[in-house]
């Protein structure tokens, strides 16, 4: 029986004994192996469920409201999205809308959408969003004009939905062969096919200036082979949009779901004989290795690229092989093909270790979870272990077929972010620095003389709007240390900073070996007298050298001076944010209470610690000063 056809049945045996619900994370971890046809009547098997009744039995599983709404028929959404959430460990929550209601449900706050307080509002587009608007016998300027309003009446939705929380999904417009076909000359149909990009890009650009809209791009999917539209239940349904199609679009919806619970990936881990290069290292040596020539080399070598594009955009890129570590280290160094070399790697683990152990050694060493790990191996033992015993790593399956690796990797969107800031960019060399601090550390006999001779400094002030992607991205990606792991999207932040009683605060660090960049960030609000801070985050990447305790003084005094007689803190427990429980009583904080999952603490400012010796803050400029 195959992979996928053992986790079908595992996942009806399951429904058939009531189940699911009790078991619900496992059914997730059995959709995560389905495809196709089975993926989609699991997401019809799970969408039966109640959505309150998993939540109860699994309060760690984030629950995503999403609110659907568009112009035709999207009843067989609802299931695809409820198969795709469920494979990355989340939980959908679908409020289907009323046909061809988007003006009003994008428009009226009372209405069923909003009511609903959705995380995500898809207004799912479709071609005749256009074509029914347009006059028969019509010409290329017809559908302009039509078009033209359309984007302009969504435009206005746009910067109407910003008024609201959540995020705002649009997509692209395929156009159809049914309608460039009623054209009859070439010209005509070359001026319809510019009209209609014109108005896609229009919705595209909707995006660079509206932090709460998200736009996802069809065509790709469509190029697929993915087909838009069946004739029949466009005329007989109302659905504009095929179930393929509107399943694939799912997909995508998943990957956004993922980041915006914070379950976005941060390292891409690669073994290496016939996954990055073709043949077996200790028995063919490095000159024997295929990559660059030859079709299978070529087929490695667009892989290796595919990966060096992936780590400029931040994604932490690593090896783990069992191999004999000098002979890794010649290969990398010294064959004449190799697009990736031992630069672009932030560790290369060589050894003959069981995999996992090395994924957690890996892991501790970055200070990272293995949940943040994707791990890419040819061998189906290697990943069949890793599966068992690391559930929470995105295992990828490539095969003896080396030109299907990029598709392999790039089909979930593994590390997908709402924008690559400048932090991103820099990242990989960030963490490479990570290895001379850790030589630096062995030299001395106590941790408090490593830390006074390495330096480190904090710049703690307002955020800037510069600055917005990244305190957004530091709490949809942070979970380690993330106080309440409140997640935020851009326009949150920006409503944050628009806030007279709201203090938006980020932390930069650096030390003597270099600037770690916009590592954390304090978000409060000034109620009367008192302080409350809502969330306090810092990067893993800056643990253990006592930033935290330094910027929570700066806190407390910059609090007690500004006229507060107290501060309050929350804190909400999550699965990977114990390490921090007691962080608030361990600074002089006392219990005051809380409400449901939330714990609430109380400084009465009377005495404030001062900073940690070592560390020594930056000035900023009294115009920047909060």
């Amino acid at each position: 029986m195959s992979a996928d056809a053992s986790a079908a049945a595992e996942l009806r045996d399951l429904a058939d004994a009531g189940r699911l619900v009790a078991e619900y994370p496992r059914a997730g971890e059995l959709v995560a192996r389905l495809s196709g046809a089975e993926l989609l009547r699991a997401g019809r098997l799970l969408a039966r469920l109640d959505t309150e009744e998993i939540s109860k039995a699994h309060p760690g599983t984030p629950l995503v409201t999403i609110g659907v709404t568009g112009h035709g028929t999207l009843g067989a959404l609802a299931p695809a999205l409820t198969a795709q959430l469920a494979r990355h460990g989340l939980v959908a929550r679908t409020v289907l809308a009323d046909f061809d209601n988007y003006v009003f449900d994008l428009l009226d706050p009372a209405g069923k959408l909003n009511a609903a307080r959705p995380d995500l509002v898809l207004c799912v587009l479709d071609p005749m969003i256009v074509f029914d608007e347009v006059p028969v016998p019509w010409r290329p300027e017809d559908v302009e004009r039509a078009a033209a309003d359309k984007i302009a009446l969504i435009e206005r939705l746009a910067a109407r939905f910003a008024e609201t929380p959540g995020t705002l999904v649009l997509n692209t417009m395929p156009l159809l062969r049914g309608h460039t076909g009623q054209l009859v000359d070439h010209r005509s149909r070359a001026r319809l096919g510019a009209v209609w990009r014109e108005a896609n890009t229009r919705l595209l650009r909707l995006a660079e200036d509206n932090p709460s809209v998200v736009v996802l791009d069809l065509d790709p999917i469509v190029a697929q082979g993915v087909p838009v539209s069946d004739d029949r239940l466009s005329t007989y349904a109302k659905a504009h949009l095929t179930d393929d199609l509107l399943f694939a679009y799912a997909a995508e919806i998943g990957h956004l779901a993922r980041q915006l619970t914070g379950r976005s990936k941060k390292c891409l881990v690669l073994d290496l004989d016939n996954t990055l290069w073709g043949g077996v290292l200790g028995d063919d040596g490095v000159e024997g290795i295929e990559v660059g020539d030859g079709y299978r080399g070529e087929a490695f070598l667009a892989f290796q690229q595919v990966i060096r594009q992936l780590g400029s955009q931040g994604v932490l890129v690593a090896a783990v092989s069992k191999n004999e570590p000098e002979l890794v280290t010649r290969a990398l160094r010294e064959h004449p093909r190799m697009a990736l070399r031992e630069q672009d790697f932030v560790r290369i683990i060589a050894n003959w270790q069981p995999k996992h152990d090395n994924l957690n050694h890996l892991a501790e060493t970055l200070g990272l979870s293995v949940d943040s790990f994707v791990f890419v191996d040819d061998s189906a033992f290697e990943r069949e272990l890793v599966r068992r015993e690391l559930p929470g790593v995105a295992v990828v399956d490539v095969d003896g077929e080396p030109a299907w690796h990029r598709r392999s990797l790039l089909r979930d969107g593994w590390f997908d972010v709402r924008e690559v800031t400048s932090e991103d960019r820099v990242r990989a060399s960030r963490y490479r620095d990570e290895t001379a601090r850790k030589s630096f550390l062995d030299s001395f006999a106590s941790t408090d003389d490593y830390l006074r001779e390495l330096g480190v400094h904090v710049r703690i002030g307002p955020v800037t709007e510069a600055e917005v992607p990244r305190i957004s991205q530091l709490t949809l990606r942070t979970n380690q240390f993330n106080l309440t792991a409140d997640r935020l999207q851009p326009g949150d932040v920006l409503d944050l900073m628009k806030d007279p009683a709201a203090l938006a605060l980020a932390v930069h660090a650096g030390d003597r070996f270099g600037d770690h960049g916009l590592v954390g960030a304090v978000l409060a609000r000034r109620d009367g007298d008192l302080l409350r801070i809502d969330n306090f985050l810092l990067s893993c990447r800056v643990f253990s050298r006592s930033i935290e305790e330094a910027c929570l003084s700066w806190v407390l005094r910059h609090a007690r001076d500004t006229g507060a007689t107290s501060v309050v803190a929350r804190y909400r427990q999550t699965p990977k944010n114990r390490r921090v429980a007691d962080f608030y009583p361990r600074h002089a904080f006392f219990p005051a209470g809380g409400e449901g999952d939330v714990l609430t603490f109380r400084h009465p400012l009377t005495e404030i610690m001062p900073p940690p010796p070592h560390i020594r803050f930056d000035e900023i400029h009294e115009s920047d000063r909060p």
